[in-house]
């Protein structure tokens, strides 16, 4: 006999956060499955069933705690456009919760960096279209000098390896003052810098015309199309 899907439910969510405890307190290795079996009040071969080994339960586990975490940073986001709160501001406010939440997870941090797992980890990408939110409040306000896949891109990698130098120093060590600098230097190379105007100006334009451009009801889909294909090559040309 089957378990029924509920209590199935409750006994895989109870592993996973029995499991997210002992990968906080004592990293990977200490996420046996003895250890997670007694953590969750369950026997082993629940486990296995449900996950098929360790690494299918890290994998649940990293997954269960990164959307916990996007789904408030989702949120934020949310209630910072309709308050209409500085955009730069809430990229730096973003930037700063992103390093506080990895420093204080590092074994989860190391686990989600995982190249590979990156690829197919719907939490991942629910991060990366965090990200992306807050880029497109940029551009909308005229603030981006480049497109807005370019400077995901920037601060996305300056982000991830701030937090591989910061994990692999130890930290009594840590120099956290290399997170406000690194995200300066990445908002360097994306954003307008001081008043623009003439030819200097177009390209931030652009960037914001083409962030409003499916807002334009004025234009047919057709023709909002085209402007699009338009702004991409202007702001593609530099």
């Amino acid at each position: 006999m089957t378990e029924a899907p509920t209590r199935r439910t409750d006994t895989r969510t109870r592993i996973v956060e029995a499991a997210a405890r002992l990968l906080q307190e004592g990293g990977p290795a200490a996420v046996t499955t003895r250890a997670t079996a007694e953590a969750a009040g369950v026997q082993a071969p629940a486990i296995y069933r449900l996950f098929g080994d360790k690494e299918g339960l890290l994998e649940a586990v990293a997954e269960h705690v990164l959307a916990t975490y996007v789904s408030s940073k989702a949120q934020v986001v949310r209630a910072a456009a309709a308050q209409d709160v500085d955009p730069l501001e809430d990229l730096r406010a973003g930037w700063q919760s992103q390093l506080d939440f990895e420093l204080a997870n590092p074994a989860l941090s190391r686990l989600i960096r995982d190249p590979a797992r990156a690829l197919r980890s719907p939490a991942l990408q629910s991060g990366m279209r965090v990200l992306e939110a807050r880029v497109h409040r940029l551009a909308v306000a005229g603030l981006l000098a480049v497109h807005e896949r370019q400077a995901v891109d920037v601060i996305a990698a300056a982000g991830s390896g701030t937090v591989s130098v910061l994990l692999a120093t130890p930290p009594e060590e840590r120099d956290l003052t290399l997170a406000d600098r690194m995200l300066d230097a990445a908002l360097s190379q994306i954003l307008v810098s001081g008043p623009v105007r003439g030819a200097a100006g177009v390209r931030p334009a652009a960037v914001a015309l083409r962030a409003s451009a499916a807002g334009l009801t004025a234009l047919s889909e057709p023709e909002r199309a085209l402007l699009v294909e338009w702004l991409d090559r202007i702001v593609a040309a530099g």
